[in-house]
């Protein structure tokens, strides 16, 4: 393991030359963006060495999006599965996810660099949700780019937007889902460069979004080593596992573990296993690994999870596994919704499709050379599925 490439002194180090992890990342946009994105950086790079704009940040994260959330022993789950499994429970944050975390530091950026405006894109409705609400807060107009497929299926969220003022743009081409809203975000923010900021979601897009998307959720895995330590007489768990879509999630838990001996483990969909099934490839500004056809052109995603269901990966994501710093694994659709329904028949706890792929690895794992009997495994619940009932009541009917 090359650790010294991917460890600095916070955990995962900062990206090298125009934002590179190893062979990925990179800034690949339109030249009419590359001013955008320099200023970008130049802006976020001094507001992270502000202790007054760090400051503000902790607050908003404590006084209004919840923080810390809680870690909860999963007591139930863990006696059937003969292990000990915690539970970092960011559904419990505001608005429900993990995205308010980095929305709420993208937004006190833009409005410290003079922007007006938040435009975004979203899959599950979830980080649409955040920007939306950052907006709301901060006085800022907002514009969520969503494909119709994904409307259709999180009607909950589309309203949750419209209700916090923002404005819903569907997007009907290609698949209709994540990819298509941001191709349609990035040609917005082209169009509006002068008075709108793009709040880039997960750890993708130029440089520098996915760098400092995993600095703003840095905050998760920084939260939940402290409380592993208090939790776990280890102190570390064996097993740190997240699902990934883009990745932020992960990226954010796994920055609080890198410089431990837990084995990190994202779960990927298997329909849009861009490490699993992808090749190296450029998509939506930056290198990593991205599903691609014979041909080489991207490849359709799917997944039974809106925020899962995009054919590409962070660059660090890629880095990580290059590294063989963490694991990649996939689920199934089909272990999915089983899952779901264990945690909250054990536990009491509805998580978001996207977070119960997680779940679903360490119920299919538990007991096996993947996973041993006895082992301490902590998952990050990403978001809380209270989005996803109108979806599992069409399924299971």
């Amino acid at each position: 393991m090359q650790e010294l490439q991917v460890v600095g002194p916070r955990g995962m180090a900062e990206p090298t030359g125009a934002g590179r992890f190893g062979d990925f990342g990179g800034r690949f946009v339109p030249e009419s963006l590359i001013p955008a994105c320099v200023e970008l950086e130049a802006a976020f790079r001094e507001a992270w060495d502000d202790p007054r704009f760090r400051a503000q940040l902790s607050r908003l994260l404590t006084v209004y999006a919840g923080r810390p959330t809680a870690l909860t022993p999963a007591w139930r789950l863990s006696q059937e599965l003969g292990i000990t499994l915690l539970l970092k429970r960011e559904d419990l944050a505001h608005t429900g996810s993990h995205k308010i975390n980095n929305v709420l530091g993208q937004a006190l950026l833009a409005h410290r660099m003079g922007k007006t405006r938040l435009i975004a894109e979203t899959g599950a409705g979830q980080h649409g949700v955040a920007a939306a609400t950052a907006a709301a807060l901060l006085g800022m107009r907002c514009s969520v780019y969503m494909g119709t497929k994904d409307m259709e299926r999180q009607q909950l969220n589309v309203f949750r937007m419209e209700m916090l003022g923002a404005e819903v743009i569907g997007v009907g081409s290609g698949s209709r889902t994540l990819k298509d809203a941001c191709s349609e975000a990035l040609r917005g923010w082209v169009a509006s460069v002068d008075d709108t900021y793009y709040c880039v979601g997960s750890v993708m897009g130029p440089h520098p979004y996915p760098w400092m998307v995993r600095e703003f959720q840095r905050v998760i895995g920084d939260e939940a080593r402290a409380q592993c330590a208090t939790e776990l007489r280890t102190g570390t768990p064996d097993y740190v596992v997240a699902c990934v879509g883009g990745g932020s999630n992960a990226a954010g838990t796994f920055a609080g573990f890198v410089d431990t001996p837990a084995q990190l483990i994202g779960v990927e969909a298997a329909g849009g296993a861009a490490i699993a099934d992808g090749r190296i490839g450029i998509l939506h500004g930056f290198r990593s690994m991205v599903l691609q056809d014979d041909d080489g052109q991207v490849a359709e995603a799917h997944s039974i999870a809106a925020g899962l269901d995009y054919p590409g990966i962070g660059p660090e994501h890629a880095y990580l596994h290059d590294l063989g710093r963490a694991r990649y694994v996939t689920v199934t659709d089909a272990e999915v919704v089983p899952a779901l329904k264990r945690l909250a028949r054990t536990e009491g706890i509805l998580c978001a499709l996207e977070s119960a792929h997680a779940i679903a690895w360490v119920v299919r794992a538990a007991g096996t050379d993947e996973l041993p009997a006895g082992s301490t495994v902590m998952v990050t619940l990403s978001g809380r599925g209270d989005k996803d009932m109108p979806q599992l009541m069409g399924a299971l009917a």
